[in-house]
């Protein structure tokens, strides 16, 4: 193995530095595509990439720069502070090239986790042009940036690589990078390679590069899954490090908090914790269950569960353990209902088949005497004008009258609901 092998991992070797070697998010960077024209123009604005890990957000960063031919900065908010941003700041104020029109970038991976005094901080170069800023992020900016800073910047989302992205990213390893083009490699199969990837090219590269290491130089190496599967299993705390068990672990998780196992959950809890997991995030998964999985069986759970992401987000580990270890009990041991997202994916496959149902006129607003005339309006009915504060009428357009989109569950508050829905609706729940 050379030394340019072992001193530079693979990912690093194969980071493209162009846009026309960038391999995914061809709604971003595809020809005639809204990033890619702004780049092109040569006039870019602040802005910040979401997406999940290993999808080119940082070396999308380094593309732009390269091809602007703009002085570039990197920070990474997980190591750098107020002292860091007000350097980069002295240099880029200090430096004659630097103007409105070509500011120097400023990359800060990991934005997210600046504290509000940091991200304060970054605001005023930002507003002024001192620094053209580009962010990145695994976390909702929504949550995690101020408001300030995020509508001074635009949010691009970018995705998890698909697998013909993958296979690219594959192909071009084994043919162009100067080590592994010169192995004696062939791919049988790359179902197990994709899989453990995730959708991410670094993860990618990582696995190619610890199954081919782990034959001898000059033999023959095969591509398998049963190959993948062995080399990752005896490789696991290497690939574990990088986060292999990333997405199997919070699919454990979730599966033991929906499967009403507080045993399960605090485990795999406790197990993502100890590996550095962002507390965060495990709040934002049952902040999704509590509504998903638990529903209108225990409405309660997704106060609980909002009001754990507040707590967590103001207090930070370690005494976040107990907040998030509370929480998971609670949704583990309630009863469930995915009730509210069937209701919702069946309405929204309704609509997609088609959505110029046109709303009927009793349901209409008539703001204006014209509007009445037509007959907007007419013939609506007021609940609350009729006994029960309930009256017969159809909600539904034309063409859908009767069809059912909510179907309450098996638990005993939602068979209370059914049983209510049975008297006011029969024409629905008759037969539920």
């Amino acid at each position: 193995m050379s030394q340019y092998s072992i001193s530079i991992p693979l990912p690093e070797r194969m980071r493209p530095v162009s846009l026309d070697d960038y391999v995914g998010q061809e709604h971003l960077v595809g020809q005639d595509s809204v990033l890619r024209k702004m780049i092109e123009s040569g006039n870019i604005s602040s802005f910040i990439l979401w997406g999940p890990p290993g999808v080119g957000k940082t070396t999308l960063a380094q593309i732009i720069a390269k091809h602007l031919d703009r002085e570039f900065y990197t920070l990474s908010a997980i190591s750098s502070g107020v002292k860091e941003l007000r350097d980069v700041f002295e240099r880029a104020s200090q430096n004659s090239i630097f103007s409105r029109q070509a500011s120097p970038i400023l990359f800060i991976d990991e934005i997210h986790r600046f504290t509000k005094a940091q991200q304060d901080a970054l605001l005023g170069a930002v507003e002024t042009g001192m620094v053209t800023l580009i962010g990145a992020t695994t976390e909702n900016p929504s949550f995690e940036v101020i408001t300030p800073l995020l509508s001074r910047c635009q949010v691009y989302v970018l995705k998890s690589l698909e697998i013909t992205d993958l296979q690219k990213l594959l192909d071009r390893a084994l043919t162009k990078d100067p080590y592994l083009s010169k192995r004696d490699i062939s791919v049988k199969e790359t179902s197990a390679l994709f899989r453990y990837s995730g959708g991410d090219a670094r993860k990618l590269l990582n696995i190619l590069e610890i199954v081919v290491n782990s034959f001898k130089p000059g033999e023959a190496i095969e591509i398998s899954d049963a190959i993948i599967a062995e080399r990752l299993q005896e490789n696991i705390s290497i690939y574990d490090k990088g986060g292999e068990m990333h997405y199997d672990i919070i699919s454990a998780f979730i599966k033991s908090l929906r499967g009403s196992d507080p045993n399960g959950a605090i485990y795999w809890m406790a197990r993502m914790l100890a590996g550095g997991e962002d507390p965060l995030f495990i709040a934002r998964r049952m902040l999704i269950l509590s509504c998903e999985d638990v529903g209108l069986a225990n409405p309660n759970a997704l106060l609980l569960a909002q009001a754990t992401f507040d707590a967590v987000h103001k207090i930070g580990m370690p005494e976040a353990r107990i907040i998030l270890s509370q929480c998971a009990i609670y949704l583990a041991t309630s009863p469930k209902s995915n009730s509210a997202i069937v209701a919702i994916d069946t309405a929204l496959d309704a609509v997609r088949k088609d959505d110029h149902y046109p709303v009927p006129l009793h349901l209409r607003n008539a703001p204006t005497s014209l509007m009445k005339e037509l007959g907007y309006a007419k013939d609506y009915k007021y609940a609350h004008s009729f006994e029960g504060n309930f009256v017969d009428q159809e909600f539904l357009p034309e063409g859908l009258e009767g069809t059912v989109f909510y179907g309450p569950g098996t638990n005993v508050k939602e068979q209370d609901i059914a049983r209510r829905m049975a008297v006011l609706w029969p024409k629905y729940y008759k037969n539920k």
